[in-house]
């Protein structure tokens, strides 16, 4: 039974974190409040939420700075058969320079390139979503008694 602790613990988390996103996606349908990126943030938050990956500055400046390296391809560039490419690997290169190095992000530019999105998404939902999923994750584990942030 203890084995099944943790992994209860983790899937509740991740449950009733993207309810409050769903939640929130409700209100407005200008705004997204839900994008498949967020589901592996909580994936990390939940269960491996020690790791340098899944701390607050990953998660927030990661996400942010991938939506960004999109933004930054389809602004300068446009859309052609390079531009996924290049956004994905100046994500990879900006999160490594800046030690905020975020897996999940990694969709990011995939998605801002491919919907055309502006500067609004990197804000909603970008930043106001891994806002929210580190309170939650800091919340969430400490009722628990589980270190988080960890740094």
């Amino acid at each position: 039974m203890n084995k099944l602790v943790n992994p209860l613990i983790a899937a509740s988390g991740g449950f009733l974190c993207i309810l409050i996103l769903s939640f929130l996606n409700g209100f407005n349908e200008d705004y997204i409040w839900l994008i498949p990126p967020f589901g592996a943030t909580l994936v990390l938050v939940m269960s491996v939420h020690e790791s340098p990956l899944a701390q607050p500055k990953n998660i927030f400046f990661g996400h942010v700075l991938s939506g960004l390296s999109g933004l930054i391809i389809i602004t300068l560039i446009g859309s052609n058969i390079y531009c996924l490419g290049l956004g994905v690997g100046l994500a990879i290169f900006i999160m490594m320079v800046t030690n905020t190095v975020h897996p999940p992000a990694g969709g990011n530019p995939l998605i801002v390139i491919l919907g055309d999105q502006n500067l609004s998404f990197i804000l909603m939902p970008l930043a106001a979503g891994s806002v929210i999923i580190i309170l939650f994750g800091i919340i969430y584990n400490r009722i628990f008694r589980r270190t988080y942030p960890f740094k």
